[in-house]
């Protein structure tokens, strides 16, 4: 969902800090190569990564930017093998980040288990140090992946670990309460309608409401847009999915893909064709993007 706990839009972007300590020429290089990607360009992007891993075979900087835009250029493989390389080079600080990025990628290519190897990781990390709203985070992300990747059991029951996972923060505001409820209910909508129980997920939608209503999360009113969407789309009532995910957030290309598909089952293939395009042009390095654009090339190469 929208607002992630402890965590940077950099990072929702598949972004890390770079290092401090590295000569001039190849923070350069590497700062080139991470606008280049950021721009869409990752090809180019690739090349001088490829430059700066000449200059420092051990930069972790290099491994990670990299695997991040082989990954969206579609070079799957070779991503895993710079993402292993980054792990095994990441400092304490950015451990996390890279191990979850290992698990984005394998959500490219629709591997939730190799996926959920590398975020189980992450979870035990942040359980262990007591960064339990943490360790909830990137639980409801497992969560997520088994969903899209059609394993709503074990959705199930990633997303109550993330529930439960954040009960055990200590001194939590109540902002913080109705928003574990929210995700709870919000994941419990959706897993319902994936498994074509329309009561279920209009009770769930009520209960997302109610919390919404209450005003503790004002920033999270979009996400009930996108629920109704999501919810309906998958119940195929295409029309209605329509009318709510243009109300979302027109920047996540997971949605972008959402009325993309929702629209080619309304006839409108001009409109389908458009917001595949706009999803594509995403540079996420997310779990979102990761369903979003490996089906957004290749619904554009079948267009040609």
């Amino acid at each position: 969902m929208r607002r992630q706990q402890g965590i940077s839009a950099a990072i929702v972007m598949g972004l890390v800090t770079l290092a401090p300590a590295r000569a001039g020429g190849q923070d350069d290089l590497i700062n080139q190569a991470r606008r280049l990607d950021l721009a869409g360009k990752q090809d180019a992007a690739i090349a001088i990564y490829e430059q700066a891993l000449q200059k420092a075979p051990n930069s972790f900087d290099a491994h990670y930017g990299i695997a991040r835009a082989l990954d969206l250029a579609g070079r799957y493989e070779e991503a895993r093998q710079h993402f292993s390389k980054a792990i095994d080079l990441s400092p304490e600080e950015t451990k996390d980040q890279a191990l979850r990025m290992m698990g984005v990628s394998y959500a490219f290519v629709g591997d939730a288990d190799a996926a959920a190897e590398y975020f189980q990781q992450v979870f035990d990390r942040r359980i262990a140090s007591s960064n339990f709203a943490g360790a909830a985070e990137v639980a409801n992300e497992l969560g997520r992946v088994f969903l899209e990747l059609r394993d709503p059991e074990s959705a199930l029951t990633w997303y109550h670990t993330a529930y439960d996972a954040a009960a055990r923060q200590a001194d939590r505001p109540p902002a913080d309460v109705d928003l574990a409820a929210l995700r709870w209910a919000h994941a419990q909508a959706r897993i319902a309608a994936r498994e074509g129980n329309g009561v279920e997920a209009r009770r769930q939608e009520t209960a997302v409401k109610a919390l919404l209503d209450k005003g503790t999360n004002p920033d999270q009113q979009i996400q009930y847009e996108y629920l109704l969407g999501y919810n309906a789309f998958y119940l195929k009532d295409y029309p209605r999915a329509i009318q709510a995910l243009q109300k979302a957030d027109q920047e996540d290309p997971f949605i972008l893909i959402l009325l993309a598909q929702a629209s080619e089952q309304t006839g409108q293939s001009q409109r389908a064709r458009e917001y595949y395009q706009k999803a594509f042009a995403s540079a996420s390095h997310a779990v979102n993007n990761a369903f979003a654009r490996p089906l957004a090339r290749r619904k554009l190469a079948t267009a040609r």
